[in-house]
């Protein structure tokens, strides 16, 4: 079974990604597929999760990045190669290149996080940090491309790519022959796509359901329209599917072969980074949590078995606590009040004491007594709590209310 590709590149075959697979072999890990009881039970069936975010760099992209390498000519492996990227598609070209004895120069952001900017280095790349956001980045790696014959190497857009990201859905069948439904975060598509040729040449029943940031979806409009459409300015947590444009190559194959594309918000991608931190024990980014975040705001919808790709969990770390912090709210861990109360000896006492019996945890605490909104008499307190999730947060506003004092959200 082939899949059309358009412009000069032949139809993405089976064969194809059979042939990345067994390129692969002893480069790229063949990552574990671990069972989830708190999923499994939320969607009725079994549920498992595909951890990309165990592979080498951190993420699934060093698949189709040593396979696009490896088919270069020896002029052109002579030539280098150049890439852009805030990220995975960075580190993934520099230890291919490095494997392959290949020179490689990878653009950056020049407020990329530093931990992947140091890791695409011990890799093996030079780094160039140029532009503020990946747009500028892209082209000034092009335009070195052109200025010194340097082969460029597309994140997403290249069959080589799109065969080499593939192998995951052979893989997938591998460990889960019984699977029904694949759930993948879709960026410009090229890991969608791979996964959806592979699955749908030997299981053409099983669903493959896309799933793409909200604030970053060019999918959907793009197959309301029936071409790639390009966005506006995007802006989402999860970089690693940032893409304001589907590919060329890809859009095609993801609008053949994968059955839905739904958008998930950023409260329930920091939710879904948090279980897979908390429940499964996983580190993993935005982007790779968003497969999870699909399952927790719909999971009735689903059949299993299911197979929840986490594609990567390169997370920089001041990152990842401020995205904690985020799905400790969203999950309604954590509490925060304005309240009054009388300003007299042990009125603060009191108060805590009023939320040590409702076990709320005191995280941060600022007690105000000199504002001219306040009566002479009066005391002002914000308070931050760590609480248990959403029905304790009534609880202990209930309680303080049930003490006397005037409770603001």
């Amino acid at each position: 079974m082939s899949f059309r590709t358009p412009g000069p590149f032949p139809p993405l075959i089976l064969d194809d990604i059979r042939g990345a697979q067994k390129m692969l072999s002893g480069v790229a890990r063949t990552t574990g597929m671990e069972g989830s009881r708190h999923l499994t039970a939320l969607v009725g069936a079994p549920v498992h999760l595909k951890c990309e975010n165990l592979q080498r760099t951190g993420s699934f992209k060093l698949r189709g990045a040593y396979v696009r390498i490896s088919g270069l000519t020896p002029v052109e492996r002579a030539a280098g190669v150049v890439a852009a990227s805030a990220g995975n598609h960075a580190q993934g070209v520099a230890l291919a290149s490095s494997l392959l004895g290949v020179r490689s120069t990878v653009f950056m952001p020049v407020g990329a996080p530093l931990p992947k900017v140091a890791a695409t280095r011990e890799y093996g790349a030079e780094v160039r940090l140029h532009g503020a956001v990946v747009d500028e980045t892209l082209a000034a790696a092009q335009e070195y491309a052109e200025e010194t014959g340097a082969v460029f190497i597309h994140p997403f857009d290249h069959p080589d790519i799109i065969a080499g990201q593939g192998t995951v859905g052979l893989e997938i069948l591998e460990q889960c022959p019984e699977v029904r439904t694949v759930v993948v975060g879709i960026g410009g598509g090229g890991l969608a796509a791979g996964i959806a040729v592979a699955v749908k040449a030997l299981r053409p029943d099983v669903r493959i359901v896309g799933v793409q940031a909200a604030g970053a979806a060019a999918f959907p409009p793009s197959l309301a329209a029936g071409r790639p459409v390009a966005l506006g300015p995007v802006q989402t947590m999860a970089d690693g599917i940032k893409v304001g444009r589907p590919g060329d190559l890809t859009f095609p194959l993801v609008q053949e072969l994968v059955d839905e594309v739904r958008t998930v918000s950023e409260d329930e991608l920091s939710s879904a980074l948090l279980l897979c931190l908390e429940r499964a024990k996983m580190v993993v980014e935005p982007a790779g949590a968003s497969p999870v975040a699909a399952l927790l705001s719909d999971p009735e919808s689903f059949s299993g078995p299911v197979v929840a790709v986490l594609s990567g969990g390169n997370v920089d770390p001041l990152l990842m606590q401020r995205i904690l912090t985020h799905g400790m709210v969203a999950a309604g861990r954590y509490l925060s009040l304005r309240l009054r109360l009388t300003d007299r000896p042990g009125a603060l006492a009191a108060m805590l004491a009023t939320l040590s019996v409702a076990d709320a945890n005191v995280l941060d605490i600022s007690h105000v007594r000199t504002d001219p909104r306040l009566g002479l008499t009066e005391a002002e307190v914000e308070l931050h709590l760590e609480t248990k999730g959403p029905e304790h947060c009534v609880e202990v506003a209930s309680a303080l209310r049930a003490a006397g004092y005037l409770v603001r959200d």
